[in-house]
């Protein structure tokens, strides 16, 4: 490799040298390299549409060794030649990802995916890749996941799958249970819907990507071995662990219920609430993710969102906007925090009356500590050595649980029960708010006890701080009960100092047949670098974004509609506010459709959604240093 070449490599150079196909000569470096040109593609056509949506992120993913694919493939000349990305931008827009898509398709040969050097090139060479790839072998076997979703969009044959017997596969943590298959989720296929053929009708015809074993005339169900040919069939159309990212599950199901748009054999199942469906989705989710509990160790920061209707914890990567780790085992989870090391996760649990400590790297829990009462909301002081967790009984109170014995110091008691409670930046308060006693408390941490108190004629759902230069607070912004904006108070005053309310427009006329217009704005923050505040709104749907320090309005951006069957849209019910590190991306839970949105703080429009638990409400970012 010349020097010059050497020279653009922005990793190791064993790394970058994954990027030469066996056989394929490395290109002289120099300029005409990086305007490389792709060859005129093969007559037949790949669809463009299904690259973009599921083929291309796949470039973007972080990998164990921290790397990847687009970390080579768009800094050198290789037949492989993807569209470096444009500053500040997680994606690529639609002329870049066309430009990417004629140079893939030069690696693909399409109808055999067993001959494609897009799939052989990082595929173990016991499993029939190629013998080397110093980038990384990324896919073991045939049946990994994200393998079997490049063969579907290639166009499935049956040689290498033919050849890596499931004997010869060796066992893994992610294997979907077979016999719960055969005996409860192949039964459905045979199954006659009112209205509907049998799945079975169609998919024994060869052209299906999910495909059934024909029986014989005189049987009405599979044997043995075509049941595990079934099996095969129906697990790489499945995500174990994330029914609503299986297409197994989202073919079939109705769009207004977020099925796909258009599935050939009808839509079988109305919404999630039909029992086969529930019957698929749970056989889906009993599965272990391979990955999970383990975190990868690539990445500097993390989201974690507690899915407050179900008993999971899930964390996402930023930098790929993928769940990669989910903590598992804590019903009715509220607020989350972190240890000053971030070695430890700290979860409030509504369900046992406990704060779990959890190991990070491990997602296990280590230990739990007994609470007063029923936990909601918790917060971490800046130098991580106090645990404030609000109790939300009659009576309000805060638990203060020192961080380094993990005991109890403390019960403060304060007047209402505690929803929300918060740390000012500089670390010398805590603030909680109480739904039913309309109160805001302020507690002096070097004291614990109450420094001074507010009251609201209505509710506080949610708090948010502006600092002063020195580090100090300066207002408080927060959210009440009824109002479809936000009250500012004057922190130095102990005062109300004004409110502001959302524009008419976008009005949207969300939240009344969602139940919410008494919370129609929950989820409030200050940006990282404290010149904006970014607000939810149930009624809008939507999120609005304010300059700091004078709360002049900026934008606005539409977050994801809910289709429930035969009635109109419904909006998300957006619920808490968290950011990047850098605060180039706001986070909002869309506790009413199962997903965070990630949005451009800068453009304001939406860079991906992200399909999460059950109610995701809380959330909070985890920086590793």
């Amino acid at each position: 490799m010349s020097q010059g070449l050497a020279a653009r490599l922005v990793i190791s150079v064993i790394i970058s040298l994954s990027v030469f196909w066996p056989g394929t000569p490395a290109p002289a470096p120099g300029p005409e390299t990086s305007e490389q040109q792709p060859a005129p593609r093969k007559d037949e056509p790949l669809d463009f549409a299904t690259y973009r949506t599921k083929i291309e992120p796949i470039f973007l993913k972080v990998r164990e060794n921290g790397v990847r694919c687009y970390d080579c493939h768009s800094t050198i000349a290789t037949r492989l030649r993807l569209a470096p990305l444009p500053a500040g931008s997680s994606s690529w827009s639609e002329e870049q990802s066309r430009k990417n898509f004629e140079f893939v398709h030069q690696l693909v040969t399409p109808g055999n995916p067993s001959v494609s050097p897009l799939l052989l090139h990082p595929l173990a060479a016991e499993a029939g890749g190629d013998s080397i790839h110093t980038g990384g072998k990324f896919w073991q076997s045939p049946s990994d996941p994200e393998w079997q979703m490049i063969a579907d969009w290639v166009g499935r044959d049956s040689a290498l799958a033919k050849s890596t017997s499931r004997d010869s596969d060796p066992p893994s943590k992610d294997a979907l249970d077979f016999q719960s298959f055969k005996s409860t989720i192949q039964p459905i296929f045979l199954k006659q819907r009112p209205g509907h053929a049998r799945c079975y009708g169609c998919h024994i015809l060869s052209n299906r990507v999910f495909h059934l074993a024909t029986l014989s005339p005189s049987s009405t169900d599979w044997s043995e071995e075509e049941s595990r040919q079934n099996f095969e069939s129906v697990r790489r159309l499945v995500v174990p662990g994330k029914p609503k990212a299986s297409r197994f599950l989202l073919h079939p199901l109705a769009p207004q219920a977020g099925g796909d748009l258009f599935h050939s054999g009808g839509r079988q199942f109305p919404s999630y609430e039909d029992p086969d469906w529930i019957t698929m989705a749970n056989w889906v989710r009993s599965a272990e993710i391979a990955t999970s509990p383990d975190v990868p160790s690539g990445a500097s920061a993390f989201l974690y969102v507690t899915n407050s209707a179900g008993n999971t914890i899930d964390v996402i990567d930023p930098s790929v906007n993928q769940v990669v780790q989910v903590i598992r085992g804590i019903e009715l989870p509220h607020g989350v925090g972190f240890s000053r090391d971030g070695t430890r996760v700290y979860v409030s649990d509504e369900s046992e009356y406990v704060l779990s400590v959890i190991d990070r790297e491990s997602a296990k829990v280590i230990k739990k500590v007994a609470l007063t009462a029923r936990p909601n909301n918790l917060a971490v002081t800046p130098d991580g050595k106090l645990i404030l967790v609000g109790i939300r009984a009659s009576s309000g109170s805060v638990d203060v649980i020192d961080a380094n014995n993990l005991a109890r110091l403390k019960n403060i008691s304060v007047h209402g029960s505690v929803h929300n409670i918060f740390v000012t930046p500089d670390g010398r308060f805590a603030v909680t708010g109480s739904i039913e006693g309309k109160i805001a408390t302020v507690i002096d941490l070097e004291k614990l006890e109450i420094a001074w108190e507010l009251k609201f004629e209505d509710g506080i759902r949610h708090l948010a701080f502006e600092k002063n230069t020195d580090g100090s607070t300066r207002r408080i912004f927060v959210q009440l009960s009824g109002l479809n904006g936000f009250a500012v108070v004057d922190f130095a005053k102990r005062a109300e100092v004004g409110r502001v309310q959302f524009p008419e427009q976008p009005g949207g006329g969300f939240g009344s047949s969602e139940g919410r217009l008494g919370t129609p704005s929950h989820g409030i923050g200050v940006a990282p670098d404290g010149k904006s505040l970014w607000v939810n709104s149930t009624v809008a749907n939507g999120v609005f974004k304010y300059s700091l320090p004078y709360l002049k309005l900026v934008g606005f951006c539409a977050l994801p509609l809910v289709y429930p069957a035969d009635r109109a849209p419904a909006g998300a019910i957006p619920d808490w506010i968290a950011f990047a590190p850098d605060g180039g991306r706001v986070f909002i839970s869309n506790s009413g459709a199962r997903s965070i949105s990630v949005i451009d703080a800068e453009t304001l429009r939406p860079v991906a959604v992200i399909p999460v638990g059950e109610v995701p409400k809380r959330m909070n970012t985890l920086v590793l240093h």
